[in-house]
């Protein structure tokens, strides 16, 4: 029996009992293999070490009120880890190959999986394809080996559900080029985000709003997820090549459809954000944080903020914002319908 303290899950990697994978080589996918393993023997020369050839998707399975095991909407990571996969020029997986070893990943590992009473919890799970064969010359991985793998979770930063936090925009580091990767799910796009990344933590700040790189004058998305705003009974979140096609951030916009609100997909200027009712990072860590205040600064490192947005509250969500929210948990834990099928139930 392992020991696990599910009240006390932050978003942290917690070793698990197996991952699963499965190599494709000259064009040919193998059988996936399910180890206790956890250290994958590679090449030194393995494209991946030097030139980046690397995508990941994160998804989460839950435990619903009915006992039910749910795995939410994995036809939409596979989607976009093929995407990624593509922009690569790299092999990706079946979409049967990608949700069986997902599915086989959950049933490996069963005693991670949160409770259901434990409702900041889930199995967080990390498909990862990446380039193996060895290679000196900068071309595309043509051997890559695909992984999935989990680990328990409970919110983002370890603070409360729906707990509002702060953010600074980003002027002087930029997460995209116009024309480059920014809308897919590569890990040399977050690799250059860290350093700006770090010097807003270590200002204090809880998230980093990165603005578009050719004008610095439009919202695009903050470091680990996407942006989206309330303003009366409109949702608005923005449009832009260099965005990250959330998946969390499109369920969110069905839903709010759903519920007889406006949605618009569009350029939003930074000084919009005075006129919103509500701003908030979407993504699947966390579903929805609240954020109550963003700074604009010149420079990340500089101590000046040249002006200062207040959104709502600094101690709890906005209303629209929690309903978005309730209504995408409680379908992912059974307490809501699924009209769309978005879950997809594994037997135990």
């Amino acid at each position: 029996m392992i020991d696990i303290d599910w009240t006390k899950l932050s978003f942290s990697y917690t070793k698990t009992r197996t991952i699963v994978f499965s190599r494709c080589i000259d064009g040919n996918w193998e059988t996936p293999v399910e180890t206790e393993d956890f250290n994958l023997a590679l090449s030194p020369f393995a494209g991946v070490f030097h030139y980046a050839p690397s995508c990941f998707e994160g998804l989460k399975a839950f435990r619903g009120v009915d006992g039910k095991i749910r795995l939410f909407r994995p036809d939409m990571n596979f989607k976009r880890l093929r995407d990624s996969a593509e922009y690569l020029d790299m092999p990706w997986p079946s979409e049967e190959l990608f949700i069986d070893m997902c599915v086989r990943c959950v049933k490996d590992n069963l005693e991670y999986l949160p409770p259901y009473e434990i409702q900041s919890a889930s199995l967080y799970l990390r498909p990862v394809l990446f380039g193996i064969n060895p290679q000196l010359g900068i071309h595309s991985a043509k051997d890559v080996m695909f992984v999935v793998m989990c680990s328990p979770v409970g919110t983002y930063s370890g603070a409360k559900s729906l707990a509002p936090a702060n953010a600074v925009l980003s002027r002087n580091y930029d997460r995209s080029a116009p024309f480059g990767s920014g809308r897919h799910k590569l890990g040399a796009n977050y690799a250059q985000s860290l350093h700006a990344y770090n010097i807003a933590h270590n200002s204090g700040y809880r998230e980093l709003l990165f603005l578009d790189s050719a004008t610095k004058s439009t919202i695009e998305e903050f470091g680990s997820s996407n942006f989206f705003a309330i303003k009366g009974d409109t949702y608005v979140t923005p449009l832009s090549n260099s965005v990250l096609p959330s998946i969390t951030n499109n369920s969110l916009r069905t839903v709010a459809e759903d519920m007889g609100m406006k949605v618009e997909m569009r350029p939003i200027k930074v000084e919009e954000i005075a006129e919103f009712d509500e701003v908030g990072s979407c993504g699947t860590a966390v579903v929805i944080t609240p954020i109550c205040e963003i700074d604009d600064k010149p420079v990340l490192e500089g101590t000046e903020i040249t002006k200062r947005y207040d959104i709502g509250s600094k101690e709890q969500c906005g209303p629209k914002s929690v309903m978005l929210y309730n209504e995408i948990i409680g379908i992912q834990r059974g307490l809501r319908p699924d009209p769309r099928g978005w879950c997809k139930f594994i037997d135990e």
